[in-house]
């Protein structure tokens, strides 16, 4: 009996073309495909940083409480947003049917810190504290101005669903330093005092049209971080084993016929599943980190699931050679009640941050770990909504926002770029975000221009067709 062979119109075409599909994955070599066959592309030059840690503030921020200080708006107060400033830039359809666009000056103070003297909200007094650790940069612009569009924007280069996020980007190129656990991890926290205001959807860490086993693996926080990974009753780990090489005999089969390179990334994603069970319980176990730990990050830290625990846990996988860790915090979406709400959201996340970069500086670990932490845009200098001295909204705005990054080879104490009066456009040192997601490759030692995958008969890079790798702020 002859065996089909399964073939598609794309994989026909790769083998006809003199085997060189097959060549790819070392069939001509008489060897045998295993999970370890699809080799990372590998860095273009030396590296500053080995992983990243991705602190991403969900819903947007507002730079002008936080980060980018304009006291001479207080003399503003309630006038409107002077044509000259805006120069009919688009707004969302929130605002658009507002009678005017009165400013809204900031009832927070900000103070000079450090050595540097970086001006830093006092709503942030831990982040302060590490002013000299953090390159700050108040000139991020984004094209989108809604939440969707501007999160994928950030996490995938485009507007449009269906691109390979950064993370699985970084893991097509990188690879794995611990082949126990996964290179691209995400761990999501919720606000501890509201319900989240956004949603996120999978695809933010999905891996596209690169192979599957590029795609983040999300954790829980329940007793079950990873669903399914433990054995079923009745089966042991010896069982698990003999079942599995009895799936991967199956697999290659199949992969022989059909050349089909998602096969091969099913055998890699069993295995690591596979030696999962074993790494990630004691990844999870936060049980012996000492108290001086937990008085770092602050109490929420014992919480399984909060920003803080999420942080402690970034540090831990960056101890265990983890690539690229995504953190997500929601909340960040202020249209109303703005300083009630920020203050709520920056005790969150303060103290954890701000943690995280010390502990992972006390460990040696900052220099070659990566930093970052922002939202998909920031807020407008105007009000959204009804305006009184002790309360106002703000809108998403795309046009000028706020970043910090810190360690792997950024300067320390450094702010860079520079908005107007308003905040509401840059005036120095614009930096877009495929600026930024260049330098975050390029500090990673991968030229983003040649970090491509060929998709439907053109190639792709995280940075589509643009930008640039800002090297005044790299050491």
């Amino acid at each position: 009996m002859i065996t089909p062979i399964i073939l598609n119109r794309r994989h026909f075409l790769k083998r006809s073309t003199l085997g060189l599909g097959a060549l790819a994955l070392g069939q001509l070599l008489g060897g045998v495909a295993r999970a370890g066959s699809m080799r990372p592309v590998g860095p273009d030059f030396k590296a500053r940083a080995k992983r990243v840690i991705f602190l991403f503030q969900s819903g947007g921020p507002s730079q002008l409480e936080l980060f980018d200080p304009k006291p001479g708006l207080v003399g503003r107060y309630n006038e409107d947003l002077p044509n000259s400033v805006r120069m009919g830039q688009r707004i969302t359809g929130m605002v658009s049917g507002q009678a005017r666009l009165p400013i809204a000056p900031s009832q927070f103070g900000f103070s000079p810190c450090g050595k540097s003297g970086m001006k830093l909200g006092d709503l942030i007094p831990c982040t302060q504290k590490i002013a000299d650790d953090i390159c700050l940069i108040n000139s991020v612009n984004t094209e989108a101005i809604n939440h969707d569009p501007a999160i994928t924007f950030v996490q995938t280069g485009s507007q449009q669903p269906g691109r390979p996020s950064m993370g699985s980007w970084v893991n097509y190129g990188l690879g794995a330093e611990n082949e126990n656990l996964p290179s691209f991890v995400v761990l999501i926290s919720v606000p501890s005092t509201a319900s989240p205001d956004q949603g996120l959807l999978s695809r933010l860490w999905g891996s596209g049209f690169l192979p599957s086993r590029f795609q983040g693996v999300k954790l829980g926080s329940g007793a079950e971080p990873v669903l399914f990974l433990d054995n079923p009753p009745g089966l042991d780990r010896a069982g698990r084993r003999q079942w599995l090489d009895t799936l991967d005999a199956l697999d290659l089969k199949t992969f022989h016929q059909a050349q089909d390179p998602e096969v091969e990334a099913r055998i890699a994603q069993y295995e690591m599943a596979f030696r999962m069970q074993t790494s990630m319980p004691e990844l999870m176990d936060l049980s012996k980190e000492p108290e001086s730990t937990f008085k770092l990050y602050g109490d929420a830290a014992k919480t399984p699931g909060s920003f803080a625990a999420n942080c402690l846990l970034a540090r831990r996988m960056a101890e265990r050679g983890v690539r690229f860790v995504q953190l997500y915090h929601r909340g960040w979406d202020h249209h109303g009640d703005l300083p009630t709400r920020i203050k709520a959201l920056t005790k969150d996340v303060d103290q954890p941050s701000a943690a995280l970069v010390q502990d992972l500086k006390q460990r040696g670990l900052l220099d070659d770990t990566l930093v970052i932490w922002g939202g998909e845009f920031g807020r407008t200098v105007y009000c959204q909504g009804k305006l009184a001295k002790d309360n106002y909204g703000r809108d998403h705005h795309g046009r000028a926002f706020s970043v910090w990054m810190a360690g792997g080879g950024v300067k320390g104490g450094l702010t860079y770029g520079k908005t107007d009066d308003f905040c509401f456009n840059i005036v120095e040192n614009p930096v877009s975000v495929h600026d930024l997601q260049a330098t975050i490759l390029g500090c990673l030692g991968l030229d983003h221009e040649h970090l491509t995958y060929r998709f439907q008969g053109r190639p792709f890079r995280l940075t589509d067709v643009s930008g640039r790798v800002v090297n005044e702020i790299l050491t």
